[in-house]
């Protein structure tokens, strides 16, 4: 059995402040319909270990088996939210999350 990636790391990649920002901001993978397969994975930690490859510049196919996720699934659900719009809303979700805390302005983002 592949150790789990420590908590340590997973905090500080993904602090839980900014996991209550990106949760809602995810779509949701429903089970196939024709069955199969394995069951849908743990969107925290592929969005961990997705963060950790855009973050470390390890390539895809490198990314450590303790993420618990295989690097074709973090990729294939990268390029799912780059094609949904999740980055930039993310980014939008941050800036307005600044601004609340009085930590940010109201400066404008792409749309």
């Amino acid at each position: 059995m592949v150790p789990a990636v420590s908590a340590d790391l997973s905090k500080r990649l993904v602090p839980g402040e900014l996991w209550r920002v990106v949760a809602p901001l995810l779509p949701s993978f429903a089970a196939r319909p024709q069955g199969g397969g394995t069951p849908p994975r743990d969107q925290q930690g592929v969005f961990t270990a997705v963060v950790y490859v855009l973050t470390s510049g390890c390539a895809w196919q490198h990314l450590p088996p303790t993420f618990g996720t295989s690097s074709a699934t973090a990729h294939r659900r990268f390029t799912v939210w780059t094609e949904v719009g999740l980055w930039r809303r993310l980014h939008r979700a941050v800036l307005d999350e600044l601004w609340v805390r009085g930590a940010g302005d109201r400066a404008p983002v792409a749309r």
